[in-house]
């Protein structure tokens, strides 16, 4: 690096993220970003390759977006968002990459802080004077695992370099960086020295002792009724195959509570289906692999007598204040290798009498797994009538019309447990749930997939409730302009159901039953088609059950010929 020129702060952090192989900036700029913005054109004019930037109309968008690739492909991104009003409309999809544990640098710029002339960059507008607070990284800081501000261009590429290891450390996650104006716009002598990722990389998670994995494999061959309940051990596909191995080596029940990611195929026989509390009364021998919330304590009663294994990349769920799950073992570690050589251990000591033990119990599982698909279909059987259609006839017609390697993000609240159980996914990395709390996380996701995985087919359901927290004129605005077709299903019951149902639990005999008054409603007979047709995406409503199979494949068409689409299906209003 010597004899190198003096260069903007903003030119040295483009050059760190480039050598941190960040390859895109999703971002809603602001006042902030002028130093990158210039910076960024200077780069193009001589030839250079600064990180894709991609324009959204809003942060839920650009940070979700951000999320999505960073998933699909396993490398993370970073984001660009204005002040603190950008960073407060990004904290929310923060919280939800939080509970997805995606490693993701979200860069606000800050307002500057001088006011004379006195540097390039200070303040030169009114919202300069009114977007200062005392605290803005403590808008997102609960969500993120580092925060920092540069200080100088001259330790920019170690910054980054910084903030990249901690965010890939296990558990990852994402993480926050403020960019005061003046800085960015400031000239510096190159950085010291390197800073090469393959020297400041990551810690990753690992296994664990053999004499624990041994004490497990012994009670995995006494157990009778052994359960394990996950929920993100398939953000590694690799887990997914060894869950497997394990379920059919030692006949263990496999059971998703919440799931995130696909984590055992669908049509496995060891697998237990989307409710464990009533497997979790009798089992005798129980593993929580990678899993925030197993059950809900309130109605859920395990056998007393049970001894109970976690193990988890997040064992202590160092994000939240109070967990409430008992275990008698914690190993915190990665799946894939724990379960590794867990499998190996049982393998070496499996007798004959055990194996054979195994068999009936797969047997007992795959009969009740035929029985629940028989109750899945039945549920699906009736479509339902004009205008109130049922969301089980929708959802497996869904099902049949995609293919394995699609990728289906469930986002429907209300409707998720339906969109589980009638569109079935068998293949590691085609399925995403919903991990956090924050409402609007799909439609951002999907882009991201999709940028990353431009020939699989995206599709993401949702309620309608969920959709109006999801921008939709940044998401398909953003759809258009980067040529990012995705397939937006929207399960439509008027409002949010689940306030609704919250209220009855608690409140079954009250005012608001009585009266009928939840606060629930909204924006009854809003056409959701028609806003997606504004935005050159192909739109329907479905009314008319009759109808579901082919407004299924016009929206899959016009999805294959590199449009947008939306099915709006009416439902039974709440």
């Amino acid at each position: 690096m010597a004899g190198t020129r003096h260069r903007t702060a903003a030119h040295w952090l483009l050059e760190a993220l480039v050598e941190q192989g960040i390859e895109y900036l999703f971002g809603n700029l602001g006042t902030d970003h002028a130093p990158l913005i210039e910076e960024m054109a200077r780069w193009r004019r001589e030839g250079r390759r600064p990180p894709e930037f991609v324009l959204c109309a809003h942060e839920n968008t650009a940070v979700h977006m951000a999320g999505g690739y960073a998933l699909a492909t396993g490398r993370p991104q970073a984001v660009l968002v204005h002040v603190d009003a950008g960073t407060a409309n990004a904290a929310m999809a923060l919280h939800n990459l939080c509970r997805t544990r995606v490693p993701v640098l979200v860069m606000a710029g800050r307002a500057p802080f001088s006011s004379f002339g006195e540097l390039n960059g200070g303040r030169d507008t009114y919202v300069h004077f009114v977007q200062e607070p005392f605290d803005q990284a403590g808008i997102v800081r609960p969500y993120v695992k580092w925060e920092y501000t540069l200080q100088s261009g001259a330790v920019a590429k170690e910054v980054v370099t910084r903030a990249c290891s901690v965010m890939r450390s296990d558990p990852m996650g994402p993480a926050y960086l403020m960019l005061p104006r003046e800085v960015l716009a400031s000239a510096c002598p190159p950085p010291a020295r390197a800073f090469p990722p393959s020297r400041h990389g990551p810690v990753r998670a690992g296994g664990t002792h053999p004499e624990a994995i041994a004490a497990i494999a012994a009670r995995l061959l006494a157990s009778e009724e052994p359960l394990l309940v996950t929920a993100y051990a398939g953000r590694n596909p690799a887990a997914v195959e060894w869950i497997e191995r394990l379920a059919l080596l030692a006949g263990v029940r496999v059971c998703e509570f919440n799931p995130v990611h696909l984590n055992i195929r669908r049509d496995s026989p060891c697998f237990g289906g989307y409710q464990p509390a009533e497997f979790a009364r009798t089992a005798d021998l129980g593993l929580l692999v990678d899993v925030d919330v197993p059950w809900i304590p309130r109605t859920t009663r395990e056998n007393p007598a049970a001894f109970w294994v976690q193990m988890d990349i997040d064992a202590i769920k160092r994000d939240m204040p109070m967990w409430s799950f008992l275990a008698d073992m914690r190993i915190e570690g990665d799946s894939e290798r724990l379960i590794g050589q867990l499998v190996e251990a049982v393998t070496a000591i499996a007798t004959p009498d055990f194996r054979r033990r195994v068999e009936r119990r797969i047997e007992r599982m795959a009969a009740e797994h035929g029985e629940r698909k028989r109750a899945a279909a039945e549920r699906a059987r009736d479509p339902g009538a004009r205008g109130r259609l049922n969301p089980h006839h929708v959802c497996a017609a869904l099902g049949r019309a995609i293919g394995p390697d699609d990728m289906v993000l469930n986002e429907a609240i209300r409707n998720m447990p339906v969109v589980f159980e009638q569109i079935p996914r068998s293949r590691p990395g085609s399925l995403l749930g919903f991990p956090g709390g924050g409402l609007g996380f799909s439609g951002g996701m999907a882009l991201g997939y999709k940028l990353a995985c431009p020939h699989r087919r995206v599709v993401h359901v949702v309620g309608d409730g969920v959709f109006h927290f999801s921008n939709p004129t940044s998401l398909y605005a953003v759809a258009r302009r980067y040529g990012l077709p995705v397939f937006t299903v929207i399960l439509d019951n008027g409002g949010w159901a689940a306030v609704k149902e919250a209220t009855l639990r608690m409140y079954p005999d009250g005012e608001s039953s009585r009266a009928g008054d939840f606060g629930a409603t909204v924006a009854p007979g809003f056409d959701f088609a028609r806003l997606a047709e504004s935005s050159d995406a192909y739109g329907e409503m479905l009314t008319d059950p009759a109808e579901t199979d082919a407004a299924i494949g016009r929206c899959l068409s016009a999805l294959d010929e590199g449009r947008s689409a939306l099915l709006h299906v009416r439902l039974a209003p709440l």
